[in-house]
C-alpha cells in the first residue's frame, strides 16, 4: 500500500487530498492539523501589449465597478476569449 501523503484524510495521492477536501470542512479536523513552515518560490512571468489610451481608460472603469484591477480584468477577458476559440 502507498504511503499516505495526508494526515487528515489519509489519502495517498493528491488528487484523492483534493476530493476529500472538497467534501470536508476544514473546521472539523482543525485539531489534527500540525504547523507548518516552508518557502514558496513563484515567479509570474508578464507580457505587456500596447492598447490604446481611450480602451485602457474604459478598461479601467469596468475594472473599478467589478473591484477587480485592470489586469486581472483584462487577462479574465483574454481567457474567455481563448477559451471560445478553442471551442
Amino acid at each position: 500500500m502507498k504511503k499516505s501523503k495526508s494526515s487528515v484524510s489519509k489519502a495517498s495521492t493528491y488528487a484523492e487530498i483534493g476530493e476529500f477536501w472538497d467534501t470536508h470542512e476544514l473546521s472539523t479536523f482543525w485539531d489534527k492539523t500540525k504547523p507548518a513552515d516552508f518557502d514558496v518560490a513563484m515567479e509570474s512571468e508578464v507580457t505587456y501589449y500596447a492598447m490604446d489610451k481611450k480602451l485602457s481608460e474604459e478598461v479601467q472603469e469596468i475594472a473599478h465597478r467589478r473591484g477587480v484591477s485592470a489586469d486581472t480584468l483584462v487577462n479574465m477577458w483574454v481567457q474567455e476569449k481563448l477559451r471560445e476559440q478553442k471551442a
